[in-house]
């Protein structure tokens, strides 16, 4: 570019000699040298911190700038866009996630008929006590008749305050096949969050266990023991009720703190973790061999695919004794015994997990998910000297999101984990506060799109506002979160 750009001098001839540079004084410098109607740029950088293909980068984008200011030169700078046509393409491609799954189906429609298909198989485990596919649906069909008879329906929060066990599983499904929407309440909560909670969700109904009763503070909401009260529940209908919520309709709501403190009830639908579950499924392929282990307190939200995730799909749910998610040889024992192939860790536990000896009697283990923190590449690396497992995953999603958003299957030899792809439906951006797209190398906050993203904040409109936006995204109206 630059020897045509050379001036006509006559008697003498020009021709251009690039000098090379040894140094430069700044990390990064722009030089614009204006020769007759032609602007020509060069860009010289410190190459201990800025590689070739980051140079090339920055000049595809500075480029774009300069075509798009001339193309519309009142446009105000933050709507300027930075990314080059190949960019954009990538971004575009990155986020064609669409996947074609029934429309007007909920995971209860999905339970139902694996319930229907395989009544004999074991449903559930705990401790030394299990139900079949048969037994889990009858029981949860009576408390669901028995919810209804309460006023349960559509969009009623009910509170459910239970330790892990059988009857926790049946009051979950039962919640949700009667219409409602399940909120958990963790029994090792302190009091005064437990009436936070139940006083800002005005639950008219919560499940429990008659030994924690007492630890519920004062509320107004009508108590359903499912222990000392389940022979009143027993004698409604053990049939299927008729579907009584469809996919728009609240599933779940899980508080969670966020960086303020005060507890926020996010509003999960149907639609979102029936997404969330069918890709899972479509991604790892469970089958009735399968068992997947239970332990993520049900406050959190990856007790959701936990529950659910084996349920649909016809294989066994071993869920841990209360606590048990806490001791790391416990769990060893149990994964052993239960010959558990499926299970999740935060990374902080899974560290301690592989501390603990006798891991070789894990030998049934196929799959591991990670999720929760950052995944340091050390664990990859101890994880697949220990087991000769099919893969081990690392999974990235906010509450606000039905659970995960993004996946990365995790090989030996990474130096760092990313949080990896979008998921069925699921869309990505990296913006700036402008809302605009940022490139590669450039600070920005993440945005999700599509299907999992939540209705909102219970009781939080100004908050929801905030941080559930619709916003144009290369020409495309979405809502975000």
């Amino acid at each position: 570019d630059r020897a045509e750009a050379l001036p006509d001098m006559p008697g003498v001839t020009l021709s251009y000699y690039p000098e090379p540079v040894h140094y430069t004084h700044y990390d990064m410098h722009l030089n614009v040298t204006e020769t007759g109607e032609r602007l020509v740029a060069d860009i010289i950088c410190n190459t201990d911190i800025f590689e070739a293909g980051t140079i090339g980068r920055i000049q595809g984008q500075f480029c774009t700038l300069i075509k798009e200011i001339l193309k519309a030169p009142d446009l105000p700078v933050t709507r300027i866009p930075l990314l080059t046509d190949a960019e954009k393409q990538l971004l575009i491609e990155w986020n064609q996630t669409e996947t074609a799954y029934p429309k007007d189906r909920t995971i209860i429609d999905i339970f139902q008929a694996q319930a229907e298909k395989t009544p004999d198989a074991v449903a559930v485990v705990f401790e030394d006590q299990q139900l079949s596919y048969r037994e889990l649906n009858v029981n949860a069909n009576q408390l669901a008749h028995y919810l209804i008879t309460l006023g349960v329906r559509a969009e009623t929060l009910v509170g459910i305050c239970m330790e892990r066990s059988l009857g926790m599983v049946v009051g979950l499904l039962g919640i949700l096949k009667a219409g409602g929407a399940y909120m958990p309440l963790d029994p090792d909560y302190p009091a005064e969050r437990l009436g936070f909670m139940l006083e800002d969700s005005r639950a008219p109904v919560l499940l429990c266990q008659s030994h924690l009763r007492g630890k519920i503070p004062a509320h107004q909401a009508k108590v359903v023991c499912l222990d000392s009260g389940w022979e009143a529940i027993a004698d409604c209908s053990g049939a299927n009720p008729s579907r009584q919520s469809g996919p728009e309709n609240l599933a779940y709501m899980i508080y969670t703190s966020g960086s303020t403190g005060r507890p926020k009830g996010v509003l999960n639908t149907h639609s979102g973790i029936y997404n969330r579950l069918l890709w899972m499924q479509d991604a790892y392929q469970l089958t009735d061999a399968d068992r997947v282990l239970q332990k993520t307190p049900f406050s959190f939200d990856v007790s959701v695919w936990e529950f659910f995730w084996p349920l649909i799909t016809g294989c066994r749910l071993v869920v841990a004794r209360p606590q048990g998610h806490k001791d790391a040889a416990y769990l060893v024992d149990l994964i052993a015994r239960q010959q558990i192939t499926t299970l999740h860790f935060v990374p902080s536990m899974f560290r301690a997990f592989l501390d603990v000896a006798g891991l070789e009697k894990c030998s049934a283990l196929k799959r591991m998910f990670c999720s929760g923190e950052a995944l340091p590449p050390d664990l990859v690396e101890r994880y697949y000297r220990h087991f000769n497992a099919e893969s081990l995953h690392n999974l990235y999603g906010p509450t606000e999101a039905a659970v995960d958003v993004s996946s990365w299957c995790c090989k030996p030899g990474s130096h760092s984990i990313p949080i990896g792809k979008p998921i069925a439906n699921t869309q990505l951006y990296v913006l700036d506060k402008y809302l605009q797209p940022v490139p590669v190398g450039v600070t920005g906050e993440l945005h999700i799109g599509g299907v999992q993203v939540a209705r909102g904040y219970l009781n939080r409109p100004e908050l929801t506002a905030e941080k559930f936006i619709e916003a144009e995204v290369f020409g495309k109206r979405t809502r975000l979160y």
